[in-house]
């Protein structure tokens, strides 16, 4: 059969195309997770700090405290 393309290796070549696409879609989720996950960690902080500082000034306002 010359001239044809044996169908396993059309085959061979799908699967390898696939594999590859798959491949880059893990490698961009695992990425996007990781920033997603460093984004929340550092809101996480601010958010901490501001409940922090609310606490404080609550506290201050109950004992009759100025916020001078």
């Amino acid at each position: 059969m010359a001239g044809q393309e044996d169908p396993d290796w059309a085959n061979r070549e799908y699967i390898e195309v696939i594999t590859s696409s798959i491949k880059k879609i893990a490698d961009f989720l695992n990425s996007f997770d990781m920033s997603c996950r460093s984004r929340l960690a550092t809101l996480n902080e601010k958010l901490t700090a501001l409940e922090r500082r609310i606490e404080y000034i609550e506290a201050r306002v109950t004992k009759g405290e100025t916020l001078t």
